[in-house]
């Protein structure tokens, strides 16, 4: 029969066997966790990586196959952008209607694209007001800059004053809201003349409501 100090002194040394292989185990299972590829990555990596930009080459491709002008059109009015913005994170490729006197309404929708998320559909409508006469339909290309990720392009932007200029047939205008700046290309008929001051509300879904 076992003394008591024995009882005590197996329990310890058990005891300490069993820390000891919890410990290893631990030990094993955090290197098997940080080897493993699948989990090397953190839950908020995607958040804080910055979206790839397009080069040059990219968006002149791009632009004139959508908007139906030569390479040297749309290569002329991207080459201003470029040297004003840098090189775009997104670029949205779609069609627009937009009617105006005095007071005007622009309805389109699109795709937006980027290099590091799936494509996906977009719409947009806003008012305008202005000395202002115009009626057209259009193709719309539109570069994106400091869009980080998809969901930041829904929200309100307002037309930068003064931007608007007409280059080798494609008309170019400036809108921003925060550090994000979009540049609409415009290349379609219809008539227009005058100046406005507006804004466009980028939206998941259709909405016949300007404002």
């Amino acid at each position: 029969m076992d003394r008591p100090d024995h009882i005590i002194r197996r329990r310890i040394l058990t005891g300490a066997a069993a820390a000891t292989s919890l410990t290893a185990l631990g030990g094993t299972a955090l290197a098997q966790k940080v080897d493993d590829p699948n989990t090397a990555a953190s839950a908020d990596a995607p958040a804080n990586k910055a979206a790839t930009p397009y080069s040059r080459n990219e968006i002149v491709g791009a632009a004139s196959d959508f908007l139906g002008v030569t390479a040297e059109a749309a290569g002329s009015a991207i080459e201003r952008i470029f040297a004003e913005n840098g090189r775009p994170t997104a670029y949205i490729a779609g069609f627009e209607t937009a009617g105006a006197i005095t007071i005007g309404l622009r309805y389109g929708n699109g795709l937006l694209y980027m290099k590091d998320h799936e494509r996906q559909k977009i719409y947009w409508q806003g008012p305008s007001v202005g000395f202002d006469l115009r009626l057209n339909a259009s193709r719309v290309f539109t570069l994106c800059y400091n869009l980080q990720y998809p969901d930041a392009i829904f929200q309100r932007f307002p037309g930068v004053e003064g931007s608007a200029y007409f280059i080798g047939g494609v008309g170019v205008n400036y809108q921003r809201a925060g550090d994000i700046t979009l540049a609409p290309m415009r290349a379609g008929v219809g008539l227009g003349a005058g100046a406005n001051i507006g804004y466009l509300a980028y939206t998941r879904h259709r909405s016949w409501i300007p404002l």
